[in-house]
This record gives C-alpha cells, structure tokens and sequence, in this order.
C-alpha cells in the first residue's frame, strides 16, 4: 500500500532544504543584526487563543481538535497571537520595547492552490510595547533590508486603517462589530458586499459613496485628494501618524505607495498597515510576500492594553523566488575512501574513520558505509557532487600518506595526514 502525504503538505528534498536554510540563515542574520531576539511558540495552543479575537467563524479555516483530556487545541494558523501569548505568560513586566523574530510553520485549513498550502512557513518579527512611527519604520526598513539580502524585488504599499474606521465611527450608525465587518470586506476586495451591509444599516449614500473613494486612492498625491473631498476629518490622529511614518521612511530610503485601501481584515490591527509585493513577475496574482503593521492583542488576552507593532513574511513565496547559484546548493564536501583489499581492511577503515572525524570539524565529509570498491566509491562522489576525494589503502597506510584527488581540476596528490587535513580546512575555509 503506497501512502501519499497529506493534501496541502509538500516534502522538501535536500536541494530544496538547503536553499531555504541559505534564506532562513540570511534573514535570521539581518533580525540579529537590528537586535531582534528569536523566540519560539508550539505548534498547538488552545483554540480560544485564536477565537478571542478572529471569532469562531474562523474555526473553519483552523485544524482543530479536543486531546484526550477534552480540551479544544488548535493548530496555530499564524504566530502573532502566539508570541503576544507567550510575553504575557513570561515577560509582561520586562522593559518596553521588546524585539523579537520567530520562524515557524502555521496551518490553515484552505482550499490549496499556487502559493497556497494547508502547511506554509511564516518568518516574522514583533516590536511588543511600541507602535510609534519611529517603530513602524523601522519594521519596514528591516522587512527590506532581508528582501534585499535575498534580492527580491518588491514594492510597498502603505496605508493606515485608522483613517477608515474614522470615516465609518464618525459619519454611520454602525456597531463596532459591523465596522469590523466591513474592514474584513474591504481586505478581501468584496466591495458589493461592503455597499449592500452599509445600505442595510441605513448608512447614507453619500457617505458610501466617500468610503468607497478612500480605499480607492493611491499614490503620492492620495492624501491631498482625500482631504479635498472632504473623506478625512480635520485634525485626524491616524493621518498625523501616517505622515510622520512617511517621513521616517525617506530617511530610511525606502520607496513607498500609499493605498488606502488596505484593510488587513484582521480586528486587531489599529493603526499603519503595509504590504510588500513581489515585482519580478514570477509569482503572478499570489505576489504579496509580506504584510503587518501596528496592533492591539495583549487587553484581548487579559493583559494590559500594550502597542505592537509586526510583520510576517510568507517564507513559501520568497522560497519560489529565490535563486542560489548551484555552488551554494551542491554538497561541496570530501568523501573518504578506503581502499579495501581483505587482510588490513580493519585498519584502512579504522585510518579512515579517523580522518574523516579530523575533516568534519571543517568540511562536510561522508565515509564508504557499504562496502564498495574503489570504483564504486568515485562514481558514487561523482552524483554526489564532492570536490574532493581522500584515498586510503595498504600503500597509503604504510607509508603513513593518504591519497588527494581534486574532482574540479582533476589533479591528485599524495601527503601526509596532517598537510591534507590542513590543505582541506584551507580550501573550506576561504569559501
């Protein structure tokens, strides 16, 4: 009986897992660079962790289930609410501000599709107690600044949901739940929908009319065309704080496009949200690598109301886009090779695994476990991809030399132990 993996799942073969530790190391680097520290969460949490604030509609779209003590668990569909779970459990009362990265995998329970898995991998970092602009741009320069180190090509977009739920609270009668609604509506593009349930609610024409030409706008002059029709209020908070992001950003050198529009669907966001895309064309319509911005989850979950300010990249996407040269995904490394004729065998194999402990403090080494000849033993390196080979047999072993051959430029030579650990650790080491 032949067994598939598990619709939604992916295996990830050797090549493709060493590219995506390349990117996973790149990035991690960056975050550790800006003083971000990595933490980790499970992979289950109880259910109520993502209820609380998405509501149990969403439950849907979650692998849920009740352990064997009855309690309802969920597979964690992202790793915010985890993380802001885990400093209140932990670290409430440690200085403001607190910066953390996390790299883990999330489940959703979808409909696959390009770029869409039930199993996807989420690379994202929290500034907890902080959503100032000063953190909000620098949250955004570091999102680039890791683009940058994997050269992807992206364009941002920035827009701030403070200035429709000012819109909607001052100028309709909707209920903090519908506003919720129509923000969730607005994120999923659903704009006849947002038109019907504010029809429904009595909400004036006029006043759709102006909601539907905010989210609309884009690009430098947004601001002042929102302001001359009126859709912005005199003396709007959330538009001083965008502004001042704005301003931030260009000190950070870091292009923009201001789209009101974005609504980022989740309750929990309050103030700026961003989202970055892909322009290379190589991901067609699923091109958003990366979306965040400020929130307020900790009041949610019992704590005190603390600012927060985060992304998430979707590390699947910069995974199909990603290019590494076939030097950095090839093994690279030395196989050692006894040479085994029958009597002394045990002692070629024994120099062998002496060796091959000495090359593995420098160089990834692999040793014959199957008892081949030589013959074999070279072809196996060949589909391997080693660069080098270190050959041991009775020869080798009375004269106290080993045997070096390079695969690249094809030369061999025959050295000592020592001079041949050296030569290698010299070789690895530049690299």
């Amino acid at each position: 009986m032949r067994i598939e993996r598990a619709r939604g799942t992916r295996d990830f073969l050797p090549v493709e897992m060493r590219k995506r530790r390349i990117m996973e190391e790149r990035m991690r680097a960056i975050a550790e660079r800006w003083d971000y520290e990595e933490v980790r969460t499970p992979t289950f949490e109880r259910a109520e962790l993502f209820t609380l604030k998405s509501g149990p509609e969403i439950l849907k779209e979650m692998y849920e289930f009740a352990d064997k003590g009855g309690r309802h668990l969920a597979l964690r569909p992202e790793i915010t609410a985890s993380v802001i779970r885990m400093y209140l459990n932990e670290l409430k009362m440690a200085p403001k501000p607190t910066k953390w990265y996390y790299f883990g995998n999330c489940f959703r329970y979808e409909e696959p599709q390009k770029g869409r898995f039930r199993e996807f991998w989420q690379f994202g970092t929290e500034i907890i107690g902080a959503d100032s602009p000063d953190a909000q741009a620098e949250l955004i320069a570091l999102a680039f600044a890791m683009l940058t180190a994997l050269d992807v090509h992206a364009e941002l977009h920035v827009g701030h949901v403070g200035l429709i739920r000012e819109l909607l609270s001052a100028r309709t009668p909707l209920s903090e739940e519908r506003i919720n609604r129509v923000m969730r509506l607005i994120d999923k593009g659903e704009h006849a929908a947002v038109i019907e349930l504010m029809g429904d609610a009595g909400v004036e024409q006029s006043v759709i009319d102006d909601l539907l030409y905010l989210i609309a706008l884009k690009g430098k002059d947004t601001l002042q065309e929102a302001r001359a029709r009126g859709v912005i209020a005199a003396g709007s908070a959330a538009l001083a704080e965008l502004q001042a992001l704005l301003e931030l950003l260009a000190v950070y050198g870091v292009a923009y496009t201001l789209n009101l529009g974005i609504a980022r669907g989740l309750d929990y966001y309050t103030g700026m949200v961003f989202e970055i895309y892909e322009v290379g064309g190589k991901l067609g319509a699923q091109n958003q690598v990366c979306g965040g911005g400020s929130y307020r989850l900790a009041k949610l979950f019992g704590g005190e109301d603390i600012p927060s300010t985060g992304f998430a990249f979707g590390f699947d996407r910069l995974a199909e886009i990603f290019e590494v040269s076939a030097d950095g995904v090839r093994p690279g490394g030395v196989i050692v090779v006894p040479i085994r004729t029958g009597p002394g065998d045990r002692a070629i194999m024994g120099a062998a695994i002496e060796l091959a402990a000495r090359l593995r403090q420098y160089v990834p080494t692999h040793i014959d476990l199957m008892n081949r000849s030589l013959k074999a033993q070279l072809k196996y390196a060949n589909t391997r991809n080693y660069q080098f080979a270190v050959m041991i047999g009775t020869d080798e072993l009375r004269d106290e030399l080993v045997t070096l051959r390079d695969f690249i430029t094809g030369s061999q030579d025959k050295l000592s132990v020592d001079a041949c650990v050296e030569r290698l650790r010299a070789r690895f080491e530049t690299r």
